[in-house]
């Protein structure tokens, strides 16, 4: 966001437009910064009073819509807990999505990892967290799932950002550990032998003391 306003034009207008452009491609949390940023320039008279009052109307919408979609907040809150967490971005009508279910990996991923939390967030779906073909497959009511849906529409302004992280697929699946992210799968489906082995790896130190160090 700081080479956003770097290189944005500094006329009123020109920094206008290119707020009002960069407010559809992001998510609630990032549209909040944006808007607060461009506050902070029209005290520098970067803006005119009647585009400052229309920052304060988007302002207010964002923070509406915000709170009507809890789903990253809830995601963001959650992979700070103690220990390693799947975030999986699907869709019930995506067909990669649907394979995956199919193949039977999910299910068994959570079923051999109970200690790791999964979160199934419906995107690009209009707020519908396909719940249903999650029951099908039996993943629905597992323990260690929760099934979120975050209320973005499918098409052209579906969301492009989701927990601060680029989303341009899916289906798209994050590891964190305690807050930070340690795997990105964001192209194509899942190879569940190799998420396997992430979760593994996200657990370990990568020490190399007391080895011998090459000259």
């Amino acid at each position: 966001m700081e080479a956003f306003f770097t290189s944005a034009v500094t006329t009123g207008e020109g920094l206008y437009l290119s707020i009002l452009h960069l407010l559809a491609r992001c998510s609630p949390a990032t549209a909040g910064l944006v808007l607060e940023r461009a506050w902070f320039l029209s005290i520098l008279g970067e803006m005119s009073i009647s585009r400052i009052s229309l920052v304060i109307l988007l302002l207010s919408a964002i923070r509406v819509f915000a709170e009507a979609a809890p789903a990253e907040q809830e995601v963001l809150d959650a992979i700070k807990s103690p220990g390693l967490s799947v975030v999986h971005l699907w869709a019930p009508w995506c067909s990669n999505c649907q394979a995956e279910l199919k193949s039977g990996g999910w299910l068994k991923m959570v079923k051999d990892n109970p200690q790791v939390h999964f979160y199934f967030v419906s995107v690009w779906n209009s707020g519908e967290d396909g719940r249903a073909l999650l029951k099908k497959f039996d993943i629905a009511d597992q323990p260690n799932l929760t099934i979120l849906a975050d209320p973005g529409p499918r098409g052209k302004d579906h969301v492009r950002r989701f927990a601060g992280l680029p989303l341009s697929w899916i289906p798209t699946t994050w590891v964190y550990k305690e807050g930070e992210l340690r795997y990105a799968l964001n192209y194509g489906e899942v190879h569940f032998p190799i998420l396997q082995q992430f979760l593994a790896d996200s657990q370990s130190k990568w020490s190399h003391i007391g080895e011998p160090q090459t000259e």
